[in-house]
């Protein structure tokens, strides 16, 4: 139980909590800019392929 209370008090364990924190907000950035990125992406490959098809159909 001291070995807690120590623990709670302790500089280090807040600058470690922190950290990770910070590590947890980029890596929600990271995962929500690539999942925007890659709808974006199929999006414009969708609308590609949709006008190559009709292109080559001569619609």
């Amino acid at each position: 139980m001291n070995k807690f209370h120590g623990l709670l008090r302790s500089t280090r364990a807040a600058t470690a909590v922190e950290y990770g924190l910070i590590l947890a907000l980029i890596f929600l950035g990271a995962i929500v800019t690539i999942t925007s990125v890659g709808k974006s992406a199929n999006a414009m490959w969708t609308n590609v392929s949709e006008k190559s098809v009709a292109a080559m159909d001569g619609t």
